[in-house]
């Protein structure tokens, strides 16, 4: 029989077996062993008792990493499957074209330093730095593309539930809003220094978002039933929309600020007109609380024109032809923003807790309860082309699209809500990242 093991292995491998049997009372047996293996008299009781538990450890670790090449096994004949579902010919320009791009499996980073759930997350529109906020009362800023912590920012009591970067251009502000019932303004030009603090909502403040990119105007959602604009630069609330007769849980704008939606827990989504504070149509057909509505952006009108049945897609400068919606009865629905439903999305298994579209417009990535990442092609009928299981540990929070890059944004080819594109002037280029910010406590970044 051939020699597998050298011999200092051999010997280290009969002087646990030794030990093991001793360890279990079998002393007849260790005895016999010893005199078959030749193992000598400097094997005595406090040597063996060094080798005790060692093969019990060796066995243990056996099974164990067995399992875990079992677990890769499967994930690889996952990944393997979902290959080869994309032709041949067009797996060299999916990796190479942004327009196809989707996140992986795996994060490029996850950022841990927050002590509890993070709750909302915002890319700065100029610089690598991306914002969480979370229950534990703080927001941190993060260098997505070093990976690093760069600071925290704390002033709030509550837990910090919205965020969003916005402001004049060339002096860029973030706002924050929280239970505390506040909503901070923090200037990242001033090492974030927390310059004003607006106050007025008589409960939770659920959501904020500047109204476009490039002004001072923002508005907020709150507990207390009611949507509030500010103008940042004077700390002044311009106007106040009454609407739901209940909590509103999320709020965005159109990508020319001229249009409101808005959804909360009486199920029902509302489109408002800015300049009238006057609802233009309810959007009527969830089962449970909204969670997240947004704005389509026009790159993806060709794809839900024609799921809406419609032969030509609405003009681009139009800036609310069609929603997406998510709530706690686990569906996305389409919609168009005069009230008519397109379609309803199927296959996450809890709450639909965020929703973002891609900048070109083909694809809809949504995040939920269920710890998934789901990507939805619009130009397939809306069909679920991938999902990424277990993206964070916990239930997932909240998701954002980084912005234009720096140069798109200065040539101004075109404006962008929320690190989407809205209405392109010329074909813009756009960074391939995601982040996304969970109960588990961890932003991750995929890219």
């Amino acid at each position: 029989m051939s020699q597998i093991l050298t011999a200092s292995q051999a010997g280290e491998l009969h002087k646990s077996m030794v030990a093991y049997l001793s360890s279990i009372n079998a002393s007849q047996s260790s005895t016999a062993l010893r005199q078959e293996l030749q193992i000598g008299d400097g094997f005595d009781e406090a040597t063996c008792k060094k080798y005790e538990g060692l093969l019990e450890k060796k066995w243990t670790g056996i099974a164990r990493l067995q399992r875990k090449i079992l677990d890769l096994e499967a994930r690889i004949a996952s990944l393997q499957a979902e290959l080869d579902a994309v032709p041949s010919s067009s797996r060299s320009k999916h990796a190479q074209n942004p327009e196809n791009w989707l996140p992986g499996a795996s994060s490029t980073y996850t950022f841990e330093s927050h002590r509890d759930a993070i709750t909302c997350i915002a890319f700065h529109p100029v610089f690598s730095s991306v914002a969480s906020g979370s229950e534990d009362c703080t927001i941190k800023i993060w260098d997505w593309e070093l990976g690093e912590l760069e600071r925290t920012l704390k002033g709030h009591v509550r837990a910090v539930s919205g965020l969003d970067f916005g402001g004049q251009k060339g002096h860029t502000l973030l706002a924050s809003c929280s239970g505390d019932l506040t909503i901070k303004i923090w200037d990242p030009s001033k090492d974030y220094a927390n310059i004003r603090t607006l106050y007025g909502h008589d409960h939770s403040v659920s959501a904020v978002h500047f109204l476009t990119s490039t002004n001072n105007l923002l508005v907020s959602a709150s507990r207390d039933a009611s949507l509030r604009i500010w103008d940042v630069s004077t700390g002044y609330c311009v106007k106040v929309i009454k609407s739901h007769d209940s909590w509103i849980r999320d709020v965005s704008p159109s990508f020319d600020g001229k249009w409101l939606v808005s959804g909360g827990r009486d199920q029902a989504v509302t489109v408002w007109d800015v300049s009238t504070a006057e609802p233009k149509a309810a959007l009527l057909g969830h089962e449970n609380d909204i969670q997240c509505c947004v704005f389509a952006p026009p790159a993806s009108y060709k794809y839900l024109a024609t799921l809406a049945g419609h032969k030509i897609p609405p003009p681009a400068d139009s800036s609310s032809e069609f929603i997406a919606t998510g709530a706690r009865d686990k569906t996305i629905k389409l919609w168009e923003s005069r009230g008519r439903l397109i379609k309803t999305l199927t296959g996450h298994d809890n709450w639909v807790r965020g929703l973002v579209f891609h900048p070109n417009g083909k694809y809809l990535i949504s995040v939920a309860d269920d710890k998934t990442m789901r990507c939805w092609d619009l130009s397939q009928e809306a069909r679920l082309v991938k999902t990424v299981d277990n993206a964070h540990g916990h239930f997932i929070t909240c998701i954002r699209w980084a912005p234009l890059t720096k140069g798109d944004a200065v040539a101004g080819t075109s404006e962008t809500t929320n690190g989407v594109p809205g209405k392109p002037s010329a074909k813009a280029s756009f960074q391939c990242v995601i982040a996304t910010g969970s109960a588990d406590s961890c932003v991750r970044v995929f890219k």
